[in-house]
């Protein structure tokens, strides 16, 4: 199994504003069908955005590379999380997403070039915490989900690079501003209090 160095992983770690809180890592480790259903919804949501971006980037060489092989990539980590489910005795079904996505892509311009700039820099976001939550969630699971969680770090911290390889190509200035931007609301998004638990949720509530 090919894992992740350790400067891959620190390069990611130092991208995001935060890392993942506790509390989150222990609602997890209490919610293992949820987590594994989001997980495996969040691989298709990755492969149909990377489709996406191919469809409205038809004179990019550059991104139709690296998002071809990247939906590849997520359709196959979709089946190896599928099966895991299957294997476990869950059923696959539809559930309400995380607020995560939706703050993020709020932010997102509507006019290119700065709509696709913003689209890569919230798709790197994305690779990275999934990374990061992986990195987070093995030394807590058993085995078999630990196994599976460190061969999926590679790849994740790949995509996450390429993701902003491509908006800072695809600009004429510094992408700088636009990432910290992002990270604010990937920060908030992260460390606030949450009523929905998911695979990218923040810190969850705690009732009274």
């Amino acid at each position: 199994m090919e894992l992740v160095n350790q400067a891959d992983l620190d390069a990611l770690f130092e991208f995001l504003p935060c890392r993942t809180p506790e509390a989150w890592i222990q609602e997890a480790l209490n919610q293992e069908e949820m987590l594994l259903l989001n997980h495996c919804y969040l691989e298709q949501c990755a492969a149909r955005n990377a489709l996406q971006l191919m469809f409205r980037c038809p004179d990019k060489p550059d991104v139709l590379s690296k998002m071809s092989k990247l939906a590849r990539e997520e359709l196959r980590h979709f089946e190896k999380v599928h099966e895991l489910l299957t294997k476990r005795g869950y059923i696959y079904k539809s559930h309400q997403p995380s607020r995560y996505a939706g703050l993020m892509n709020a932010r997102i311009r509507k006019i290119n070039p700065g709509q696709l700039i913003d689209s890569l820099i919230v798709g790197a976001y994305i690779e990275a915490r999934s990374c990061e939550r992986f990195a987070s969630l093995a030394p807590h699971v058993d085995e078999e989900i630990a196994t599976f969680f460190r061969s999926l770090l590679k790849s994740e911290a790949r995509h996450f690079k390429d993701y902003l390889t491509l908006a800072q190509n695809h600009s004429a200035e510094p992408i700088d501003e636009r990432i910290a931007m992002f990270g604010e609301i990937e920060r908030n998004a992260i460390e606030s209090e949450d009523d929905l638990f998911r695979f990218h949720s923040g810190v969850p509530l705690v009732a009274d």
